[in-house]
């Protein structure tokens, strides 16, 4: 006689000593999602349901939808990010370059980034000094070309 505290007995095992790993021939269990039997029980992994692959145009009821923005379109990083996860800022690291080069003793480059103290402070030296506080603008349009310098909100600047 079989001892019914063995693993192996049972009703859902089948005959006694049947059972996963005790030997014999594994008894049928359920289906998988293409008709083909799972013996042993094993989770199936396959695609989950409102699973959309990469690429193409999102459902209707995905918030980016009634914009027709793509599916990966990130609505916090509409810009993209960088290679640390942070959102790129919708300023250009050429723009605020080149402003800051040629008319950095207006403060432009910092204007346009939207560092309106730092701006006015290069406006005052450049009066102040006659000219002379040339100097300041340009180190400021190599820190910003280096992309040293972000936006007002601590995001980096877009490379084009």
């Amino acid at each position: 006689m079989t001892d019914p505290y063995q693993p192996g007995y049972g009703p859902q095992y089948g005959a006694p000593g049947t059972g996963p790993g005790m030997g014999g021939q594994p008894q049928p269990g359920p289906q998988d999602a293409y008709g083909q039997s799972n013996p042993y029980n094993q989770q199936v992994y396959g695609q989950q349901p409102g699973y959309q692959q990469p690429g193409g145009y999102p459902q209707p009821g995905y918030p980016g939808a009634m914009y027709g923005q793509p599916a990966g379109f990130d609505p916090q990083a509409p810009f993209g990010r960088d290679m640390y996860g942070m959102p790129y800022s919708d300023k250009s690291k050429l723009v605020a370059g080149l402003l800051q080069l040629f008319l950095g003793g207006f403060g432009a480059g910092r204007f346009y980034l939207g560092y309106n103290g730092i701006a006015v402070a290069q406006l005052l030296v450049t009066i102040f000094t006659c000219g002379l506080g040339g100097l300041w603008p340009l180190i400021d349009a190599i820190m910003i070309f280096i992309g040293n310098v972000p936006d007002t909100y601590g995001r980096p600047l877009q490379d084009s």
